[in-house]
């Protein structure tokens, strides 16, 4: 599970409709949220704006070819794990996909438990990712909600549920500015309202000073300890 608590998200981006919606089932009956994309333009729209524990993107998509969807966020600093689905097989393709940023790599058509396992497989890998991430010359550790200073001269901080989700989704997306309303959907209840981001962002501060959350004016906030 996501460390606020909600299902892992998923990207996906498949311009067969027909198998957009199958695949969208099957990963909803295993717990998953989907965020469906038809081509590669609104994908790309997606990965950079969202926020996703996997990445399933179909090889040969239109307006954007799957692979430069995937380069593009791969060099935007979005390192979520990240599934090729494609008809094309051959070795060479297998290393091009591998080599251009994909963790995995599935010729279709596909078996359902191959698929499934290898989607396991990703979100597993993700939070081995995510076990602790950098604030600066600290860690933040989500398990038990604590940024530590593996250096012992600093003494840790505990988070709230809350500030630990904030700052976690913040972290994973150093680059991104996020606007408020992608984080009251990515880290609080729906009932909350803009004022709810900004009081929890005045939290982290005073916890771990000014500059680990940066305002982007007139956008949202965006991650600040580098």
């Amino acid at each position: 599970m996501a460390i606020s608590g909600i299902a892992p998200r998923v990207l996906l981006v498949e311009d067969d409709r027909t198998l957009a919606d199958m695949v969208a089932v099957l990963l909803t009956e295993e717990g998953y949220r989907v965020q469906v994309a038809e081509n590669g333009q609104v994908g790309l729209h997606h990965g950079l704006t969202g926020q996703f524990d996997v990445l399933i993107i179909d090889r040969g998509l239109p307006i954007l070819d799957g692979l430069d969807l995937l380069r593009t966020l791969r060099d935007h600093a979005i390192v979520t794990p990240a599934l090729l689905l494609t008809a094309r097989g051959t070795v060479a393709d297998r290393v091009e996909g591998l080599d251009g940023g994909a963790e995995d790599y599935l010729v279709k058509p596909f078996e359902v438990p191959e698929f499934l396992a290898r989607v396991r497989a990703l979100h597993r890998r993700h939070l081995s990712t995510a076990t602790s991430l950098p604030i600066g010359q600290r860690r933040l550790v989500p398990a038990t909600r604590t940024v530590v200073d593996p250096a012992g001269t600093a003494p840790d901080v505990v988070l709230s549920e809350r500030e630990c989700a904030l700052l976690a989704t913040l972290a994973r997306s150093p680059a991104q500015v996020f606007t408020r309303a992608q984080l009251l959907e990515l880290v609080f209840d729906r009932a909350d309202t803009d004022g709810t981001v900004d009081t929890y962002v005045y939290y982290l501060r005073r916890k771990l000073g000014r500059e680990s959350v940066v305002t982007v004016r007139g956008v949202g906030y965006r991650f600040g300890v580098r």
